[in-house]
């Protein structure tokens, strides 16, 4: 039996040379794309950071990145207490808090039926989350604001959390449901042959399985109605109810004078969202792929 020799061309070197050429020009591009990210990211934190801290002289003289001569810590005393800082900081985390609440069990629970349960109109019920998403928030004012009148509930915390409640479900139903169809049913029928019943396999197996794509669905929902202003400014009225972001415009009104003041109640504004992100920045990012990879 005769054996059988294969002969490997030799790469040439010219075309080795050339790839290699070329793979360190797009390593190159995706450096400078990076870097300009990371500059354009970076530029606006960096500029606050240096606002709150000067004074009106130094702000005015155009030098931006310019280190404060002395720093004023006197704006960030001005902003938290002129500015009633914590009672809108207070409110806005009740808001945050009750509306991540009812956004986790609504999606949760959603998501669960949608993808679990074998049933005729499960991809129609989700369709009509889909569409939800694509409802503008704008359009809704004025007939929310006629249905909260009507009801009684304008001007208190209810008529902002209901609206977020409902505009945040939809994209957490989507996030959810594409995570939990891809679980294997084989968990669920040893579970059901054990005697467990349907909240109970939701309770004990869904939910602990879920929980990277429900801390995107909270960090998400923490982040868009944190920085949430439009409804918070049509319905609410009330000085003691307002939230934060609401407060930063009704600062910067009052001292519209006192740059540094004002710098200052932007950095403490954006500090919570800023922490957090940073804080669970990776539990983000595996959510995110938990969900592609599942989906």
């Amino acid at each position: 039996m005769n054996a059988v020799t294969t002969r490997v061309a030799p790469v040439k070197p010219a075309a080795a040379e050339k790839s290699a050429r070329r793979f360190s020009i797009v390593r190159l591009l995706v450096y400078v794309l990076l870097g300009i990210l990371f500059v354009t990211q970076l530029y606006p934190l960096l500029w606050l950071a240096l606002y709150s801290l000067k004074n009106n002289e130094e702000i005015l003289s155009g030098n931006f990145f310019a280190l404060p001569a002395s720093p004023q810590w006197q704006n960030f005393t001005d902003a938290i207490e002129s500015g009633n800082y914590f009672r809108y900081l207070l409110n806005s985390f009740f808001v945050t808090s009750i509306t991540m609440v009812g956004v986790l069990l609504l999606a949760s629970l959603a998501s669960f039926a949608i993808s679990r349960f074998r049933w005729r109109y499960g991809q129609v019920v989700l369709l009509v989350f889909l569409v939800g998403m694509m409802i503008p928030m704008q359009a809704t004012l004025l007939p929310l604001m006629i249905i909260f009148k009507n009801m009684g509930i304008l001007n208190t915390h209810l008529s902002i959390i209901l609206p977020y409640i409902a505009f945040q479900t939809p994209i957490s139903v989507f996030i959810l449901s594409g995570f939990m169809k891809a679980i294997p049913h084989e968990i669920e029928e040893s579970a059901v042959v054990d005697g467990a019943s349907i909240f109970r396999i939701f309770r004990s197996i869904i939910l602990p399985i879920s929980i990277p794509p429900m801390m995107t669905v909270c960090i998400l929902t923490f982040i868009n109605i944190w920085n949430e202003y439009i409804m918070a400014a049509t319905f609410i009225s009330s000085e003691k109810l307002k939230t934060l972001p609401f407060g930063v415009y009704s600062f910067v009104s009052q001292y519209s004078v006192n740059y540094g003041a004002i710098g200052a109640f932007l950095v403490l504004g954006a500090l919570p969202v800023i922490l957090i992100y940073f804080l669970l920045a990776d539990k983000i990012t595996k959510g995110m792929v938990a969900g592609a990879v599942k989906g």
